[in-house]
């Protein structure tokens, strides 16, 4: 069987380790559709809601943006069409860009993170941001938050939030 038909399996089945398998084997990241464009893999990935999938395609150089994100065949659009929430989080934190109006299953806030995470790990689009201008924000970790005002700790993250639009 070839490596591609394996990495195809591997994604549909939702299994990680074949996947990861499949490529080491020297299966293309970038397979084409019936159609002839690039991205099968993600596009499949994306449908069938295999986040941890996703982020290894993407790791491996696959595309997570398209010329119109708004296209049906965009990774973004597959995984807003298989109402797969947490791969759209994880699409966007990887620097998917978001068209204007498109409606994705997440909140306005859940968008601001996850494109907040973008940028701080470096997935935004580099002419878009200067980390010279961007806050600097301090991270806390916590393993429990019993009798801690959390209140205060999530304003502060949507309002800075609101002014890196």
């Amino acid at each position: 069987m070839s490596s591609q038909i394996t990495l195809i399996k591997a994604i549909r089945a939702g299994q990680l380790a074949a996947v990861r398998a499949a490529l080491d084997a020297g299966a293309p990241v970038e397979l084409d559709d019936g159609n002839g464009d690039p991205g099968l893999p993600m596009g499949i990935a994306c449908f069938m809601g295999f986040a941890d999938i996703v982020r290894e395609l993407a790791q491996r150089g696959a595309r997570i943006n398209v010329d119109d994100n708004s296209q049906p065949t965009s990774p973004l659009s597959m995984a807003v069409r298989g109402k797969r929430t947490e791969v759209v989080r994880t699409l966007l934190e990887l620097g998917a860009e978001l068209p204007p109006g498109m409606e994705t299953g997440l909140n306005e806030n859940e968008i601001m993170i996850a494109c907040w995470k973008a940028q701080r790990d470096g997935h935004a689009k580099k002419d878009e941001l200067d980390p010279a201008t961007l806050p600097q924000v301090e991270e806390i970790e916590m393993t429990s938050c019993i009798g801690t005002d959390t209140m205060v700790l999530e304003a502060d993250a949507l309002r800075l939030a609101r002014e890196m639009r």
